[in-house]
């Protein structure tokens, strides 16, 4: 690993440092609370200590590609892994943040090992009784939260990847579900399908 990639993974354990104390410290993240369709998903991670995975980072800023290198590692090398999945329909009746609390109660659950601290990035989920630090811009200041971040969009995305096999008109492969032209364009002319967030769309 380069000395300046090192660095910067030393860096994005500020959170990990602060609380090195504790054994099992959760990073938790999700994707898809803007997309005009499909689910959102949450997922929680438990990172052994001093745990270096190269090219980590927010997945916003990691292209397709190397995610799914980072996903298959993080498997590899996570102490745990939960994930949680609130639909397109429960997300029109209950709002898209309470359901990504809802996915996130999911993922917290879903671990084989209890975190003693949950790491989040800018919420505080309700109804977990774990000690929360809710981190503002979380993804670029621990690297539990930046592995979770990737778990979850990978999740997402290859979710995504099978719904275009049944709605190939809409291009889910090619959006993910948010509101690029060419799903505005398809949504005009063949109206919504079933993982449609009905809320979402006004026309």
């Amino acid at each position: 690993m380069r000395q300046e990639e090192y660095e910067r993974l030393t860096e994005m354990m500020e959170y990990e440092r602060k609380y090195d104390g504790y054994d099992y410290i959760c990073g938790i993240d999700e994707a898809g609370r803007g997309p005009l369709a499909g689910p959102v998903v949450a997922a929680a991670v438990i990172l052994p200590k001093d745990c270096y995975i190269e090219y980590l980072n927010d997945s916003k800023k990691v292209p397709e590609k190397r995610r799914e290198l980072l996903y298959r590692e993080i498997h590899e090398k996570a102490i745990a892994i939960g994930t949680g999945t609130v639909s397109s329909e429960v997300i029109d009746e209950i709002n898209v943040l309470n359901a990504t609390y809802q996915a996130m109660r999911e993922a917290i659950s879903g671990l084989s090992v209890k975190p003693q601290i949950i790491l989040a990035d800018a919420v505080h989920i309700p109804g977990v009784e774990i000690f929360q630090e809710s981190i503002i811009k979380g993804d670029a200041k621990s690297v539990s939260i930046a592995a979770a971040s990737i778990i979850a969009k990978v999740t997402r995305d290859r979710m995504m990847y099978e719904y275009d096999k049944i709605y190939p008109e809409y291009g889910f492969a090619r959006h993910k579900g948010y509101g690029t032209r060419f799903h505005m364009d398809a949504l005009k002319r063949y109206g919504q399908c079933p993982i449609h967030r009905r809320t979402y769309i006004h026309f």
